[in-house]
């Protein structure tokens, strides 16, 4: 019990830790996409740094239901210690952008599972966990593609993209790009598909930045790869 009790002690503490790191300016600006914490994710990263690894820790901090201590606790998780229904189970819980992104990033990509998790979030009928499939299936287009119906892919896009609620297109849209940038053979038609849909074409791209349209980043990514 006394190692229980200190754990729950060490919880206690992080939150006010957290409370203390709590930026309102970067509430208000985190708030505009959907997230609703407003600590400095520097800061987090150190504090983080700080705690190493520690899964039970991790698994306390994600029961607060609060967003900055589930961002601390994907940071000092141990990713393959997961079961895949637990994984499920969190994706569903994790509403918030930044949660959910890095949840599917810095934990499911690294766990045993993921590719499970891909098949079976990708058709789901909610559609932030279809995202978080289709997130996993433009990993696997860069890094893994071999056994990939590419072209299938690319039908779903075409049939789907369009309508799909934000975050689910947003991802099915970098699955278009990666298919289109890592694959020759794919990308005179991901580059069509993204002219005709049209989707995130006159989306605002501070300087310096790649547009998130589809013909635009593909063309740019190839070129890049082409001068390297």
């Amino acid at each position: 019990m006394a190692g229980t009790t200190l754990t729950e002690t060490t919880v206690a503490e992080l939150m006010a830790e957290l409370a203390e790191l709590e930026d309102p300016r970067a509430r208000e600006v985190n708030e505009k996409h959907g997230d609703d914490h407003g600590v400095n994710l520097g800061k987090l990263r150190a504090l983080a740094k700080r705690l190493k690894t520690q899964q039970e820790l991790a698994c306390q901090l994600w029961e607060t239901d609060d967003s900055a201590a589930r961002l601390l606790a994907i940071l000092i998780c141990r990713p393959k210690a997961f079961e895949r229904e637990e994984l499920d189970v969190m994706l569903r819980e994790a509403r918030t952008p930044k949660v959910h992104d890095w949840l599917v990033n810095y934990v499911v990509k690294r766990n045993p599972h993921s590719e499970e998790l891909r098949l079976a979030w990708s058709a789901d009928p909610d559609p932030v966990v279809a995202s978080a499939g289709w997130a996993l299936t433009t990993e696997r287009v860069a890094k893994k593609p071999e056994g990939l119906d590419l072209a299938g892919l690319l039908d779903v896009v075409e049939a789907e993209m369009k309508d799909a609620p934000d975050r689910l297109q947003w991802a099915m849209n970098h699955c278009l790009a990666q298919i289109g940038i890592e694959h020759a053979e794919h990308r005179a038609r991901a580059i069509d598909i993204g002219e005709r849909l049209e989707v995130l074409k006159n989306y605002p791209t501070p300087p310096n930045c790649t547009s998130p349209f589809a013909p635009i980043w593909i063309t740019e990514m190839v070129r890049r790869q082409h001068d390297q």
